[in-house]
């Protein structure tokens, strides 16, 4: 089978690394320069211009585009940009898969693994993974990444999702509703032996923000709600991975004057999420656009209690009040209520964790939902 994904991203590797330790022959192509550490039959970076990796490989500094355009500008070049550039890399690809003329091609996302692999149009069946943005925020960024979208929908053979919202925007966009089609977390779920609920040893209540500097993420909502936070609880700590030495994130602590109870950390690892999230007492996930995230799942299957942006998908997952809660994106005094009524009630916390536990186990176990991919795979190729 043979993959186009993110070969940096640990989401496409933890489904990727089920196959391959399986004995599937696995072949990948990463539009992104990477050394996964997966047993993969081959591996080829594919160039596509203007995409972050080919500046970098011209010499242009990330570091620098992240000081010069926050998150929302950067995305928004690229989605101007880079759809322009796609024909001669898709020709690229169509050879290699003439070459290599896999039983599957698996495309994890649209924008912008899809769309080549609809440019390519390969001979051999067409999987597309829908994540979470792919339908909401990038979809309406142009008239050519619609364009783009909807002939990788049409070509589509069969539909992966992380959400049911997903399934049906999908068939707006040219998805035949006779294919097959399947609804599973985006990471193949939650891998219990390194996800799951300890005893906190912390005195302190810590809220963690996974999610990063992304254009999606409503970062201004919640650095704007840390101090209404704080003047009502001045213990608490809030961590924020994938932050470090980023300008954006460092001038937000100096606007809100929250650099005392703030820390920035780097990217860290799966295992180093992990125990990040066993000693997170609430875990923030505030977005404007999303499927259903791989870290929110994580962080409830670690016990973290989840409050996140008030997003369909979401409500796929959290009942408001019951397992977690759901504010509106652009509300800082929301959340910050959210935030406070969490840490307050040990009470609604448990409550949370108990049925987190049970419907992680249910809908997002590793162990239950990659079982089900393999078994859509050999359906679409029957």
């Amino acid at each position: 089978m043979l993959f186009l994904a993110d070969g940096r991203s640990p989401i496409a590797l933890n489904w990727l690394a089920y196959f391959a330790e399986a004995g599937d022959e696995v072949h990948l192509v990463s539009l992104y320069p990477c050394q996964p550490q997966v047993r993969l039959a081959s591996l080829r970076w594919l160039r596509v211009p203007l995409l972050g990796s080919e500046l970098a490989a011209q010499g242009v500094q990330s570091s620098l585009l992240r000081r010069l355009f926050p998150a929302r500008w950067r995305t928004k070049l690229r989605q101007w940009l880079v759809p322009h550039g796609l024909r001669r890399p898709a020709e690229e690809l169509r050879g290699w898969i003439e070459h290599l003329q896999p039983d599957l091609v698996h495309a994890m996302r649209i924008p912008y693994e899809g769309m080549l692999a609809a440019l390519a149009d390969p001979p051999s069946p067409l999987l597309i993974s829908v994540w979470g943005n792919d339908l909401t925020l990038h979809v309406a960024r142009s008239r050519l990444i619609g364009k783009l979208t909807r002939q990788t929908l049409e070509r589509a053979n069969a539909l992966h999702t992380d959400c049911q919202r997903d399934q049906r925007l999908a068939v707006t966009w040219g998805f035949a509703t006779q294919r097959p089609a399947i609804v599973l977390p985006g990471a193949g779920g939650v891998q219990r032996d390194l996800f799951y609920p300890i005893q906190s040893s912390s005195p302190q209540a810590l809220v963690v923000n996974p999610r990063g500097l992304r254009a999606y993420v409503r970062n201004d909502t919640f650095f704007g709600a840390i101090p209404l936070v704080w003047r009502a609880l001045p213990q608490v700590r809030f961590l924020c991975p994938a932050m470090q030495g980023e300008a954006e994130a460092e001038r937000w602590l100096r606007r809100e004057k929250i650099g005392e109870i703030v820390e920035l950390l780097p990217r860290l690892s799966r295992a180093q999420m992990a125990g990040l999230f066993q000693q997170a007492t609430v875990t923030v996930s505030i977005t404007e656009h999303d499927g259903t995230p791989n870290t929110l799942l994580e962080a409830m299957a670690c016990g973290s209690f989840p409050v996140a942006g008030d997003l369909e998908p979401l409500r796929e997952w959290i009942v408001p009040g019951r397992n977690g809660d759901l504010v509106p994106p652009d509300d800082r005094q929301a959340l910050a209520e959210a935030i406070i009524h969490a840490l307050k009630d040990e009470a609604y916390r448990n409550q949370a964790r108990q049925i987190n536990q049970a419907l992680i186990d249910e809908r997002a176990d590793y162990a239950r939902v990659m079982p089900q991919a393999r078994h859509f795979y050999q359906q679409l190729l029957n």
